[in-house]
């Protein structure tokens, strides 16, 4: 919900999971929410730019959290090139 200026007035804005797209709930304290930042491809230095990505405790609890994370950044290195 926002007010008239713009601003988001909720409480709680619930995130979805990258990988499987389901809702994570607030009471889920398992998942993670982490930013992956950019490089510059010619000098191979950190951009001030980054993406974030949100896993949720059911992708980590079946222990594919690492395989996610890295096929997420991957299919994201593709669309730049």
């Amino acid at each position: 919900m926002q007010n008239e200026a713009g601003q988001n007035v909720d409480l709680y804005i619930p995130r979805k999971c990258s990988w499987t797209n389901r809702l994570i709930e607030a009471q889920d304290k398992a998942s993670v929410q982490i930013n992956v930042g950019t490089i510059d491809a010619n000098t191979g230095l950190y951009t001030n730019a980054y993406k974030t990505y949100a896993l949720s405790g059911y992708v980590r609890s079946k222990g594919e959290s690492d395989m996610a994370l890295t096929d997420l950044v991957r299919k994201q290195d593709d669309q730049h090139l």
